[in-house]
């Protein structure tokens, strides 16, 4: 019976003003203006609650918070765990806490309880770094949007276990399999455009024939595109190649006759295409998509790019950035 009035009250009602009534997960009642029509629009229907002071609860922060991190293109990922991370506090603390009596020794307490509190449940270093992202986002929010005067997480250490490096191809090794790849236009072009633009699997997969501008003779460039469905409006982006790719590119279109998807093939397809390549090339390191996105981006700093520059070059959130910065500084500049 509970659990059936639970999903009673999740329900959003729709009234004769054409406006919907929701119950947030932390238990507080909100105001949604009707949402538009998702096909017009990739935005989310904005939040309408009461003005948030630093005497409002975190039970009362909870969607117009949710409203901000998709507005700002955070993945659906990213809000599911953000939002999970605020309800544990929540419950924590106390729903009806005021966020302005919030202080870091609040924070400190919440995350040595998660670190420390049960004998054999020690959460993963990645998953207490990423809680520790999640107070320094929100209480930034709160603070950027005047509700709090001073942010009680600016002092808090995030602490990043550093991942294993990847072993990188040698210049050498990049030039074989470049020659490699070069025997089958569709691999060549495939090869080519990952090492010289830094693409990830999913954004290769996306592009399509019109995202490539070839305009310029002399200044081939790709547009980096995402559907609204799924919130990563932020890393679109476009990224200029060397000259070289149109000649590429043009024989990859008179040999394979691409239409509308620029690789029509399955991601699997694309391992072999590459895994095939790489044997050609006689190089016995494990290679990958990702590995090839590693190289270019190492590469971008020993040439002397900024790293904000390499960050908005690879479409990376603020978040990723985090780890993947440290990660390819230690590649690029070994001690």
């Amino acid at each position: 019976m509970s659990e059936e009035l639970s999903q009673e009250q999740q329900k959003p009602i729709v009234t004769d003003e054409g406006v919907v009534l929701q119950t947030s997960f932390l238990g507080a009642p909100t105001v949604l203006v009707e949402p538009p029509d998702p096909s017009e629009t990739p935005y989310p229907p904005l939040v309408r609650t009461n003005p948030l002071t630093d005497q409002s609860s975190l039970a009362a922060c909870a969607l117009p918070y949710q409203q901000e991190l998709m507005l700002r293109g955070k993945s659906n990922y990213t809000v599911a765990c953000f939002l999970s991370d605020l309800k544990m506090f929540s419950e924590h603390i106390g729903l009806e806490t005021p966020v302005g009596r919030i202080s870091k020794e609040d924070l400190t307490d919440w995350l040595m309880k998660l670190k420390f509190g049960k004998k054999g449940a020690t959460p993963a270093p990645k998953t207490m770094a990423r809680r520790v992202t999640f107070l320094k986002n929100f209480f930034s929010w709160l603070t950027r949007e005047q509700i709090i005067r001073e942010d009680p997480s600016a002092s808090l250490v995030l602490e990043r276990p550093l991942p294993p490096l990847p072993e990188l191809l040698l210049a050498e090794e990049v030039e074989h399999l470049l020659e490699a790849a070069a025997q089958n236009a569709r691999a060549h072009c495939l090869v080519y455009l990952v090492l010289h633009a830094g693409l990830k699997k999913e954004e290769v997969m996306a592009l399509k024939m019109h995202h490539v501008d070839l305009s310029d003779p002399h200044l081939p460039m790709i547009t980096i595109h995402f559907p609204a469905s799924t919130g990563k409006q932020h890393r679109e982006r476009r990224l200029a190649l060397p000259e070289a790719f149109r000649t590429i590119f043009k024989r990859y279109q008179e040999e394979f006759h691409p239409q509308d998807d620029l690789f029509a093939c399955t991601d699997r397809n694309l391992n072999y295409i590459l895994a095939k390549a790489v044997k050609e090339a006689g190089i016995k390191k494990r290679v990958t998509l990702q590995l090839l996105r590693d190289t270019f981006a190492v590469q971008q700093l020993r040439d002397g790019i900024a790293p904000d520059a390499l960050r908005e070059k690879l479409g990376l959130s603020d978040e990723a950035w985090l780890e993947s910065r440290e990660k390819y500084r230690r590649l690029a500049f070994p001690k």
